[in-house]
């Protein structure tokens, strides 16, 4: 405590950013770790992990149609904000049969000026004729298929969040590899073993997005499976917004709601780095208080062992500021046609479970499983519920 106090204080008088982390020279797979150059001077930690033998063929008999999901929705967004969806699919349906997804509409003050009072006629019908801000139809048709066994065209990624490192993945890399599927997982840019660049624009979500982008289209096979932890599920989104046709399925862990990204103005990550430096030991604290359903010394091993919230105070700033994405709202997920996962740990303290179940709503094809003995750091505190969770879903094939 004293000593990162000091070095705060020093930063302060020298103007040095504290804890800063240098950038790597080699590009050479070492230990089972891959350092790939996304860009000059860009370098990040990479596990990748293939599977020696081949996998076995697919079914010859299975037919074309099975596991077939055809998207037809119409999504209407109002200026109200209002976001009403329709699944046109449906329409050959009987009408009791139909069932459109329906956001519940933004409260809007009545003329009298009380919510619940009946409004006039003409009110109403010049409410109704109102013209949508914008309108989206979505018609595409996807085949989802059960990744079974050791596939040569099925690759999983795995993506942390802030502050974390692909090191938080470890029960579930090794579980998977073990299963003979091909997993990858990068370091963010200033996180584990990847470089940390000088500048405060290299961890906007822009950048940290295009770093995915080139990991993505690196290691990017037929099948891909998106697996993502907190503010990594915002860049699974990106992808799968990006590339429809490569994106199997996406998995979601305590990613929160479909809402647009955009930094908090009264935020403790706004001091200075020197001050977020002299403060770390209170910052981990309270990340342990709040990851971890339970505070005891297993849940300080799988922190320190995960090499979670063990970054420079330069970067976490960067990061938690950079976090604008005005594109990420509820239409922009709506949009997705790919099957997702929902994990939420009922203990989370970060993500309300009202912003998953939210998502739930949005989503075209989704599943939420909420683990009640989890918190937000749900991947290390139950390491085998979450693999039979996400296994499941890599199995699951609709009839």
């Amino acid at each position: 405590m004293l000593t990162s106090i000091t070095d705060g204080f020093l930063c302060c008088l020298l103007g040095k950013t504290p804890n800063a982390v240098g950038p790597l020279d080699s590009v050479e797979s070492s230990d089972g770790f891959t350092f790939l150059e996304v860009k000059p001077g860009r370098i990040l930690r990479i596990h990748h992990s293939a599977p020696e033998r081949p996998g076995p063929p697919e079914f010859p008999g299975s037919s074309p149609e099975r596991g077939a999901v055809r998207c037809q929705r119409r999504i209407t967004l109002y200026r109200n904000g209002q976001l009403l969806i329709e699944n046109l699919a449906e329409a050959s349906r009987p009408e009791s049969a139909r069932s459109p997804r329906r956001c519940p509409p933004c409260p809007v003050p009545e003329a009298n000026g009380e919510p619940g009072a009946p409004e006039p006629a003409g009110v109403a019908a010049k409410r109704r004729k109102r013209k949508p801000k914008r309108v989206v139809t979505v018609d595409c048709k996807k085949r989802i298929t059960s990744c079974k066994g050791t596939h040569g065209d099925v690759v999983l990624f795995f993506i942390h969040g802030v502050g974390g490192s692909l090191d938080i993945w470890k029960e579930q890399l090794e579980f998977f590899s073990k299963l003979g599927y091909e997993v990858v997982a990068p370091d963010l840019a200033g996180h584990g073993c990847s470089s940390a660049p000088p500048v405060a624009a290299a961890y906007t979500f822009y950048a940290l997005a295009e770093d995915m982008r080139a990991v993505f289209k690196r290691y990017a096979k037929k099948r891909n499976i998106l697996i993502g932890h907190s503010y990594g599920v915002s860049f699974c989104t990106f992808l799968a917004h990006e590339y429809p046709e490569l994106v199997h399925k996406v998995i979601m862990i305590n990613g929160g709601g479909p809402t647009a990204l955009e930094p908090s103005l009264c935020s403790i990550f706004n001091l200075p780095p020197c001050v977020l430096h002299c403060l770390s030991p209170c910052l981990a604290w309270s990340f342990l208080k709040a990851g971890f359903a339970r505070q005891g010394a297993k849940e300080k091993q799988l922190l320190k062992e995960g090499n979670a919230f063990n970054v420079s105070s330069f970067v976490l700033r960067a990061t938690m500021s950079g976090q604008y994405w005005p594109e990420g709202d509820e239409l922009y997920h709506a949009e997705l046609a790919v099957p997702v996962l929902l994990v939420h740990g009922m203990h989370d303290k970060f993500v309300p479970i009202e912003e998953d179940q939210r998502m739930a709503e949005i989503l075209l094809i989704a599943f939420l499983k909420v683990i009640d003995e989890g918190s937000h750091m749900v991947m290390l505190e139950c390491p085998d519920t979450v693999n039979t969770l996400l296994h499941e879903f890599v199995l699951w094939e609709p009839d």
